[in-house]
C-alpha cells in the first residue's frame, strides 16, 4: 500500500509538471501599449505571421484616404494599404515560450528587423525588434485583445 501511494503522489507530480510546461500560444489578436492598432499572429505553413487587422486612424488626416505603406524603400510597395499588411514573417518555436528567428516591419520607418516574441503569460506577450543582436533593440509589450 506504501508503494502504491508513493507512486501516485510522484504520478501527480508528473502531471502537474507536464500540466505547467505547457507552451502558451501567441495566436489571436493583438495591441501595443500605444494602441493605435490591433494585430493578428496566425500560422502561415509551419510558421507564424502576423497582419494588420485595425488601426486606429485608418485613413490618412492630410488625404482622407485609407493609409499606404509611403515610407517603404521599395516604390513598387508605397500604394499597398497598411490595414491587412503581413509586417511580421518567419517566426518558429524555440523553447520557452519563445518564437525566434522572424522579421517584423515597421510601416512608419519603412525599416526591417530581426525580431522575437516571447510569452509572459496568456495575455500578455514582450515584442524584440533588433538588428544583429538581440540584446540591442527595442521591446514592446503587447496584450490580448479580447
Amino acid at each position: 500500500m506504501k508503494k502504491f501511494v508513493i507512486l501516485s503522489i510522484a504520478l501527480l507530480f508528473g502531471l502537474i509538471g507536464s500540466v505547467s510546461a505547457q507552451t502558451l500560444s501567441p495566436l489571436g489578436i493583438w495591441t501595443n501599449a500605444e494602441k493605435k492598432a490591433t494585430f493578428e499572429i496566425y500560422k502561415c505553413g509551419d510558421k507564424l505571421c502576423g497582419r494588420i487587422v485595425t488601426l486606429t486612424i485608418p485613413n490618412d488626416p492630410k488625404t482622407g484616404k485609407p493609409k499606404v505603406d509611403t515610407m517603404n524603400p521599395d516604390p513598387k510597395l508605397r500604394t499597398r494599404p497598411r490595414l491587412g499588411m503581413v509586417f511580421m514573417s518567419g517566426f518558429e518555436y524555440d523553447e520557452n515560450n519563445k518564437w525566434d528567428d522572424g522579421k517584423i516591419y515597421d510601416p512608419e520607418s519603412g525599416k526591417t528587423y530581426s525580431c522575437y516574441m516571447k510569452m509572459e503569460n496568456a495575455n500578455s506577450m514582450e515584442v524584440k525588434g533588433y538588428i544583429g543582436f538581440s540584446l540591442i533593440g527595442k521591446s514592446q509589450a503587447w496584450t490580448r485583445v479580447k
